[in-house]
């Protein structure tokens, strides 16, 4: 929607970038106690802004005269936020044409921020502003002592509302009441952090991203211990990957992977040699005395050899845990198995 202003000198044309979907009535909309306010034009140009983003309104000007001038622009009224006027140049040849943008920012906490309205106070939403254009015979900087003659003064109107995604499910003729947008946008608000929760609900239900103050639930839940004094990465993991450590509890696989979680080694594929890996568990143990197939100082002694033992080799840069690492161990291994540690430091 653009709208035209034309002097005797320039001719103005506004081009608005963000357009208000809904009528604005006679007054001025408020948000707090409502108040006298004076009258708004309903018609003529309107640009919408919602806080935290940019609106721009784009002013088309054009010299109707036959002598070259040079222009400074000034926008007045009571917008609360900042508004940046960009010109392509501020000389404006005979019968030319040049844009000049206006730009307007409102902080993104308008509505929230607790200073914005005091006790008996209102906060108004729409505002009208006053683009005055002067020429002046030497092109110095913009500040007031270089203003001329006054060439054009134009009235156009700024819409503060917020941006609700409810009005995209109505029908176009409930979206033209701007009563209904705004009315709309107190429930969106109420309602988003419950709906946000919900859409995320994944990331509460993973160990890995959930908040810290939800890990005990999670432990609770797979029945995993969180009184140990494990890091808060070293519980994420454990926690995520607890079922599959019950699933292998009382094997060599089990037992490798929870000191792969707890201690951060890697695990190393599969054919490397179980004594260069960063976590070996090796089984030394012999069959023992069988009768009718035990030869003694052969096979088997009397009084000698541990059956079902193994040895656990970690191979870690940084030093371990030695105490902790044991508990694992005694929870993880068959009740029968005697076993020995080894923690080596190497790179």
């Amino acid at each position: 929607m653009t709208s035209t202003h034309s002097t005797q000198v320039l001719s103005l044309q506004f081009t608005p970038m963000q357009l208000l979907e809904s009528t604005v009535g006679g007054e001025l909309a408020t948000w707090g106690q409502p108040g006298n306010q004076p009258l708004l034009p309903t018609a003529g140009t309107q640009l919408r802004l919602c806080p935290g983003e940019p609106s721009e309104l784009v002013v088309q000007i054009t010299n109707l005269s036959d002598r070259t001038l040079h222009l400074y622009l000034s926008v007045n009224g009571s917008f609360p936020g900042q508004c940046l006027i960009d010109v392509e140049g501020g000389e404006l040849p005979a019968k030319g044409r040049i844009e000049a943008v206006l730009r307007f920012h409102l902080d993104a906490n308008f509505f929230e921020a607790r200073e914005a309205l005091g006790p008996g106070q209102s906060q108004v939403l729409d505002h009208r502003q006053r683009l005055q254009i002067y020429t002046r015979t030497v092109l110095t900087n913009n500040d007031a002592s270089d203003r001329g003659t006054l060439l054009a003064d134009a009235v156009f109107s700024l819409h503060i509302r917020p941006d609700s995604r409810y009005l995209n499910y109505l029908p176009t003729v409930y979206r033209e009441v701007d009563l209904i947008g705004r009315l709309l946008k107190l429930f969106e608000q109420t309602l988003d952090p419950s709906i946000q929760t919900l859409q995320l609900l994944w990331a509460y239900l993973d160990p890995l991203t959930a908040p810290a103050s939800l890990l005990p639930f999670l432990a609770h839940w797979v029945g995993w211990p969180s009184d140990v004094p494990w890091s808060r990465a070293q519980q994420r993991r454990l926690i995520r990957r607890a079922m599959e450590i019950y699933r292998w509890r009382g094997t060599r696989r089990g037992l490798r992977l929870y000191l792969h979680l707890y201690t951060g080694l890697p695990l190393d594929a599969a054919d490397t040699p179980e004594s260069e890996k960063h976590i070996s568990i090796q089984e030394t143990f012999s069959q023992g005395f069988v009768l009718e197939s035990a030869r003694l100082g052969e096979s088997a002694r009397v009084g000698g050899g541990r059956p079902y033992h193994f040895e656990v080799h970690l191979r870690s840069p940084i030093p371990q845990d030695e105490t902790l690492i044991r508990t694992i161990i005694e929870q993880e291994k068959p009740a029968f198995c005697t076993y020995e540690l080894y923690l080596e430091e190497r790179p």
